[in-house]
């Protein structure tokens, strides 16, 4: 492995200033409440109009957002919504006769009520809102409220809440930031406590669900966003540059890689992405030239297993194969947040309207999670039923490994269901090895 161009600097940097900050504004508004709420509101968004928004609202921004763009919003949900009902038909309730007279089983179990965190700073996040939302429908939570963050004097763009709306949320809060997702954990504005938050933000947003955690279930924990491209021989090199350069967009600490076993497409690919950086927008073209100078990747491989390889060690939250023999690929590959396989899918096809959810591990953690589904709604929840001849076994042994750990309260309640179910008898429920 050969490194033709390394990271300057890697994502992970000391936010102790992000996390003071966010600390201190959670712990304002735990005492404080919507007052609270409102006036990091007025501070950070520069918005002092309703907080909920109201139906009239609703309509007039709809009335706003052109037909052609409505087209494709619900079309990406319609994408969204049957991965989505997909991946739930893969959860089922089930039941096991463990041995007579003993059942056993589990259920899938919504969460009772969701908050979705839809980003809406530099861009327009109508993706977020379609993932996230549309996914806590199809799992069946009762309850699903979404933030974004408001514009002054406008609130929150027309098309993120006409997506919004679409999608299915029950209630829109004209708030960002911490307060955002705060004010959902929380419950105010007459909302029911979040259950979990979901939905990608920045990092002040990251912060706060990650110490709002265990109070509420989150997501995930997440990072800049992340991409590789893993490309033989026969990928093309134009594709791949741009492809490279439209997911360094995203911001300036937002790494992309390239791990190939051809070093001509390497060097192509390395001349060709500045070039298409500097077409860009000006804003868009800042943050790619960033991610690119200081945090790109250009991984040379002597084959495609250890290309593989590296990808596994990487794990990226965006996978991306543009090689020869997909399925050798999709076979092998082991540690990916979403897998985009030939250069006929694109990592924003899956960013906007593919189908699969856009919310997904980085920094690594694809290691050992996956994104947002169906899934992160649900609770898989087990019970238990068991007749008097199978309750005898069970207490036996109960009794028994409950007096070898020295739990006597645990081993009394097998006890008694012998007395009872079994008058007169007389059962063997010592320790006969305490040091076995």
């Amino acid at each position: 492995m050969i490194y033709l161009k390394q990271a300057a600097t890697t994502a992970e940097t000391d936010h102790q200033d992000v996390r003071d900050l966010v600390q201190v504004m959670l712990a304002r508004i735990a005492i404080s409440g919507e007052e609270a709420v409102r006036d990091y509101s007025r501070t950070f968004d520069k918005w002092t109009g309703d907080i909920i928004v109201s139906p009239e609202s609703l309509k007039a921004a709809a009335d706003q957002v052109p037909e052609r763009l409505k087209e494709d919003i619900r079309f990406a949900h319609a994408n969204i919504r049957l991965f989505a009902e997909a991946q739930k038909a893969t959860l089922s309730d089930c039941a096991v006769e463990i041995l007579p007279g003993l059942m056993a089983g589990q259920k899938q179990i919504p969460v009772s009520a969701a908050g979705c965190y839809v980003p809406g700073g530099r861009y327009s996040h109508v993706a977020s809102a379609i993932m996230t939302i549309t996914t806590a429908k199809v799992a069946g939570v009762p309850h699903i409220a979404a933030c974004s963050p408001p514009r002054p004097g406008v609130g929150i763009p027309p098309a993120i809440l006409f997506a919004m709306d679409l999608c299915g949320a029950d209630v829109i809060l004209n708030l960002g930031g911490v307060q955002g997702v705060a004010a959902m954990a929380h419950g105010h504005f007459g909302l029911p406590k979040a259950d979990i938050l979901v939905g990608p933000g920045n990092q002040y947003v990251a912060e706060a669900k990650r110490m709002l955690f265990g109070q509420v279930g989150i997501d995930m924990f997440a990072g800049p966003t992340d991409s590789m491209i893993l490309a033989d021989a026969s990928a093309d090199a134009e594709m791949v540059a741009y492809d490279l350069v439209g997911q360094a967009e995203h911001g300036y600490n937002s790494p992309v890689w390239l791990v190939t076993s051809d070093e001509a497409l390497a060097q192509r690919v390395i001349r060709r992405v500045p070039e298409l950086i500097a077409s860009l927008p000006e804003v868009n073209r800042e943050s790619a030239r960033a991610a690119w100078d200081n945090m790109a990747e250009v991984i040379l491989c002597s084959d495609r297993e250890e290309m593989a390889q590296v990808a596994d060690r990487y794990a990226p939250e965006h996978l991306h194969v543009q090689a020869l023999d997909l399925d050798w690929w999709l076979g092998r590959l082991r540690a990916y947040g979403s897998l985009f396989l030939g250069e006929e899918t694109t990592v924003a096809f899956g960013d906007k309207t593919s189908g699969p959810n856009h919310v997904l591990p980085t920094s690594g953690a694809a290691r050992y999670t996956g994104g947002l589904s169906v899934h992160k709604f649900m609770k898989t929840v087990t019970w238990q039923r068991a007749t008097r001849a199978a309750a005898r076994p069970l207490a036996e042994a109960t009794a028994r490994i409950s007096r070898l750990e020295g739990m006597e309260g645990h081993a009394r309640s097998a006890d008694i269901r012998l007395a009872k179910f079994f008058p007169g008898e007389t059962f063997d429920l010592g320790v006969t090895d305490a040091t076995a």
